[in-house]
This record gives structure tokens, C-alpha cells and sequence, in this order.
């Protein structure tokens, strides 16, 4: 009887010590958070007092930059392209741009749906890359940006950004105009990004709207009001010609890594490096109707773990050895891109969690059976995890907050139990990251690990 006791003991001791490194390292992401939304208090404060101009579509339009060319790369993506780019051209009309999408020659169902668009209006033009596919999307990018070098020395004129959109978005009518207006005074420009409820899938699709909202609403803000390096999205952003040849230069004529998973993250730290300015414009037409890129994310379990696992090791993991840290006296640039990397330490404590969880559960269904006292937490435990508590549900308030502004109460209070869904999904895409990111390290080529798209059968319809 006294050994069995001693192991019931030894449940207790385990378990109090592993809640009580994982409350510590909550306590302190909490603390992290707390900051991110002090400072954003501060400057939505201050941007009520005093109000920015130009925040309506049309508004403060400068200069006129030149057509804008609008890159999109596609593997695999026979089932949206075309509708994509119908719509596109439908919602543009007579804009002045130009739409190169990038293909690979052992892909002849997305070339027959890109041609087909193309034989309709001579804006759009097909690139067949060199390579079979699939390589990365920022390969894919160089050889858009090759060809569009190409017809600017044949056709003798030169456009004045490059626009960088996905297979499966839905584009926003004005936004050509939003861009035009706000890269007359910026280098580059970020749409808000505003995934589609999935009808299908309202936890699993859902959680990036919540994601989103968040990130795009208050993050990006944040990081802008520090003066740190803005990564972008790498759909609905734009970036002046001069920049991006600037970029380019400096690569040995391709701006875009065609060894990155992440090459939106990694440009828009580069661009901030060169002293360039990004814009985060969140305009609203006079029916309140936001100007943001929309696309329907993953649906399904498995998708959703590929898509975070590629971001995971992009930005936190091979993305922490190709960028680094920034300048010594850059203290928000460090910061936020702690913060970027800080996945790589909260999932194991979120795992940690859990597992302190079922110690817990176990433990108390022992001593119910045993009839024996469990061990409690003591003072300074109780207090972390009040402290945690009380962090946990303002940050679950926030997100729902964010996500309710976007699209509604609904959607807030689904964002309670997708927090959940979420995750567990951050834990399945971890396991896989640090799989693939060591494959990379024993020298394995990076490809274009995409997920299948999905493109609404009415767009007018499709608002977030």
C-alpha cells in the first residue's frame, strides 16, 4: 500500500512541476501579448484624435504610378484559375494593368484554363517556366518576373508595380485604385487579408478568419506604429517597380528566394532593410464594405496542417536561419520577430500543457478511487494560474472582438471553440514542420508543398 501511494505520489509532484514550467512560459507569452495590444491601444487612440486621411476608396489619390503588373503564380490549379481570372477581369474592366500567370509545362490543365482566358483579353498573358513543377511559388515569381522584364523591353515601356495575387482569390473591384493612391507616397502596400467562412467547415476553415482578423486588424498595425520591418502577405500586396528592381539587384537579378517556403515574409523584411516604406490602407467604401483580398483557406484537417506546417518552417524555423536578427539598436524589429519565432518554444509548452492536463485528470481519478487527499497547488502555483486565467480570457475576448468586426457575432462566438481547433492544429503542423525542416537540413531541395483551392461558385456572393 505504501508503494502505491508513492507512485500516486510521484503523479502529483510530476504533474505540479510540469503546470508550473508551463504556467511560467504562458505567463510570460501573456506579458508579450499584453504589450502588442497596449501599444495598439495607444495608437487607435491616437488615430481618433487625430484622424489619418485618405481612408475612403478614391480618396487622397496621388500620382499616377504606370500600369500595375499583377503576378500569380498557379500549380496545379486547373479548378480556380480560370474563374479567378474571369473575375478579375470582370471587377478590374479597363484598368490599366497587366495579369502574368506563371505555369509549368508538366501542368497542361492549368495552361489549356490560363489560355483559354488569355485568347479573351490580351492583358492577360500565360508564362510557361522552364522546370517541371512543382519547385517553390517564389521560383514560380522569378520567372513572371523574367518575362515581364522581357516584354517591357520589347513593348518599350515600363510598369509602375508589381501586384502579387493567388490562384484562388476573389479580388476587390477597387483595389487597383487603393494601390495607385497609397504607392504614390509607399514603396509597397498590404491589403488586409480576409479568408471566406467555409459553409462546410466553420472550425477548421473559421479559425483563419479569426487568425486573420487578428493578425491584419492589430498585429501588422503594431508593427508599423514601432517602426518595424512589415512581412507581407503574399497576395494583395503591392510593391513599386523601383523597389522591387532594387530587390532585385541585389539577388543577382531575381528578387524573389526561390529557396524560401516563405518568400512574402522574407521580401518584406528585405524591403524594410533598404529603407523602404509599406502601407496598410484598411479603406472602406461609402456602403462600409472593406478593401481586402478574400479566398477560401483549407478546409479539412489535413490541408490546414500542411498550409501552417510550410508557414511554421518558413517564417520560425529555416526563416530564423536565412533572416536572422536585425541591426543591434533595432529594438521592435527584434521584438517582433521574437515574436514570429516564438512558435518554436510555445508548442512544446502548449504540448507540456496538455500533458500536465491528463497528469491532473489522472492523478484526481486515483485519489477518488484510492480515497486519498490530492496534492494541491500552493500559493504561487494558484497564482500563476489565476494570472494565466485572466490572460486567456482577454486574449480569447480580443479575437472574438477582432473577428466580430469582421464578420460579424456569429463569427465571434465561433472563434471561442475554434481557439481550440486551432490549436490542435498548431500542434499536428509543428510535428510536421520540424520533420520537414529537418530534411532541409540534411540537404533535401525546398518544393511547393500547396494545398487544393476552392473558388465560390457566385463571388458577388462571397463576403467576409
Amino acid at each position: 500500500m505504501q508503494n502505491g501511494g508513492d507512485w500516486i505520489l510521484w503523479v502529483d509532484i510530476v504533474a505540479r512541476e510540469v503546470t508550473l514550467f508551463a504556467s511560467i512560459c504562458f505567463l510570460i507569452g501573456g506579458i508579450d501579448d499584453l504589450a502588442v495590444d497596449l501599444v495598439f491601444a495607444a495608437g487607435h487612440i491616437r488615430r481618433r484624435i487625430v484622424p489619418v486621411r485618405g481612408d475612403r476608396a478614391g480618396e487622397g489619390a496621388g500620382d499616377q504610378i504606370g500600369p500595375i503588373a499583377i503576378f500569380v503564380p498557379a500549380w496545379d490549379e486547373s479548378a480556380v484559375i480560370g474563374a479567378m481570372l474571369r473575375t478579375a477581369l470582370s471587377r478590374w474592366g479597363d484598368g490599366d494593368f497587366l495579369l502574368y500567370v506563371g505555369t509549368y509545362p508538366n501542368d497542361a490543365a492549368t495552361i489549356a484554363a490560363v489560355a483559354e482566358v488569355a485568347q479573351q483579353d490580351r492583358r492577360v498573358r500565360l508564362v510557361i517556366g522552364p522546370v517541371p513543377g512543382p519547385t517553390t511559388k517564389a521560383d514560380c515569381l522569378n520567372s513572371l518576373w523574367r518575362a515581364l522584364q522581357r516584354d517591357e523591353a520589347a513593348e518599350g515601356h515600363c510598369v509602375g508595380a508589381v501586384l502579387l495575387h493567388d490562384a484562388e482569390d476573389v479580388v476587390d473591384s477597387r483595389e487597383l485604385l487603393v494601390f495607385a493612391q497609397y504607392l504614390a507616397r509607399h514603396d509597397a502596400v498590404q491589403l488586409p487579408v480576409l479568408p471566406l467562412p467555409h459553409p462546410d467547415s466553420p472550425l477548421i476553415a473559421g479559425h483563419y478568419c479569426d487568425e486573420f482578423a487578428e493578425a491584419h486588424g492589430k498585429n501588422l498595425m503594431v508593427r508599423r506604429m514601432l517602426g518595424a520591418g512589415i512581412p507581407l502577405a503574399g497576395t494583395g500586396c503591392a510593391i513599386r517597380r523601383a523597389m522591387i528592381q532594387r530587390i532585385a539587384d541585389g539577388r543577382g537579378g531575381a528578387p524573389f528566394d526561390a529557396t524560401s517556403l516563405t518568400e512574402d515574409y522574407e521580401l518584406g523584411l528585405a524591403m524594410a532593410a533598404l529603407g523602404g516604406s509599406t502601407a496598410l490602407p484598411r479603406v472602406r467604401d461609402r456602403e462600409n464594405g472593406l478593401v481586402a483580398v478574400r479566398a477560401y483557406f483549407p478546409a479539412t484537417l489535413r490541408a490546414a496542417v500542411r498550409q501552417k506546417a510550410r508557414w511554421l518552417t518558413g517564417i520560425a524555423l529555416a526563416g530564423w536561419d536565412r533572416t536572422g536578427w536585425a541591426p543591434p539598436a533595432a529594438v521592435a524589429d527584434h521584438w517582433m520577430r521574437m515574436r514570429d519565432r516564438r512558435a518554436t518554444l510555445a508548442m512544446p509548452v502548449l504540448a507540456l500543457a496538455y500533458i500536465a492536463l491528463l497528469l491532473w485528470s489522472g492523478a484526481f481519478g486515483v485519489h477518488l478511487i484510492t480515497r486519498t487527499p490530492p496534492l494541491l497547488p500552493d500559493a504561487a502555483l494558484r497564482v500563476l494560474l489565476a494570472c494565466n486565467l485572466a490572460s486567456l480570457l482577454w486574449r480569447t475576448g480580443m479575437r472574438a472582438g477582432f473577428t466580430g468586426h469582421c464578420y460579424g457575432w456569429r463569427q465571434a462566438l465561433l472563434s471561442l471553440p475554434r481557439a481550440i481547433v486551432a490549436n490542435a492544429i498548431a500542434l499536428l503542423a509543428a510535428r510536421r514542420a520540424a520533420f520537414a525542416y529537418a530534411r532541409m537540413l540534411a540537404g533535401a531541395p525546398p518544393q511547393w508543398d500547396k494545398t487544393r483551392h476552392q473558388f465560390p461558385d457566385d463571388p458577388e456572393q462571397a463576403r467576409a
